[in-house]
């Protein structure tokens, strides 16, 4: 009986964890620009199919109830991806995926080269200039690292980004602290500064 219940309050603590520690990374790196104008960056990934798998779906989602957050007008939304699993590009999915199964009608643009993060942001800047503010929709650790790397690349430009409404409570519960584990092996490498302000 102690030992079910310790367990019972072991998973407990792992979920409230990992919640936590998804909702913090949703939080970094991210201001309050104003402005009318607004770009949401959703973040591909790995996608051999030949339809959004996934992720990719609850990557687009989350990008566009992102914009309906606080209602910017003049938004864009910008997919990012190459076809780094084969086939066609993780971009080109998920726009498919936002136009004929979410019907999404706002701007839609695609990058399609990105086989890494890096790559993502590198060539998402230069359709980014023109925005008032900047959103980048993944999983938090995910979304964190690209906010990470664009405040490297372009630092003006990272002065622009605001919070995606890419976390939600209760939202992935049973698997967040899976992401939380996953998040810190993959933030381990961002510079001291940046890590000061991830944990």
């Amino acid at each position: 009986m102690r030992r079910r219940a310790g367990l019972a309050m072991a998973g407990v603590a792992a979920l409230a964890w990992g919640e936590w520690l998804n909702w913090r990374w949703s939080r970094v790196l991210v201001a309050n620009a104003g402005g009318a104008s607004e770009a949401v960056v959703v973040l591909g990934y790995r996608n051999p199919q030949a339809t959004a798998n996934l992720i990719n779906r609850w990557r687009v989602r989350a990008g566009i109830r992102s914009i309906a957050a606080d209602g910017a007008h003049g938004t864009r939304v910008i997919f990012s991806g190459g076809a780094v699993g084969g086939g066609a590009a993780e971009a080109r999915l998920m726009a498919d995926y936002a136009q004929s199964v979410l019907e999404f009608e706002g701007t839609v643009l695609l990058e399609d080269q990105s086989a890494t993060t890096w790559e993502n942001i590198t060539n998402v800047i230069p359709l980014l200039e023109d925005v008032d503010r900047i959103k980048i929709a993944s999983q938090p650790a995910h979304a964190l690292k690209a906010r990470a790397y664009l405040r490297r690349q372009r630092p003006d430009l990272a002065e622009r980004l605001v919070r995606a409404d890419d976390y939600r409570p209760g939202e992935w519960t049973l698997v967040k602290p899976l992401l939380a584990l996953y998040g810190l092996w993959t933030l381990r490498g961002l510079k001291a500064d940046e890590r000061k302000v991830s944990l």
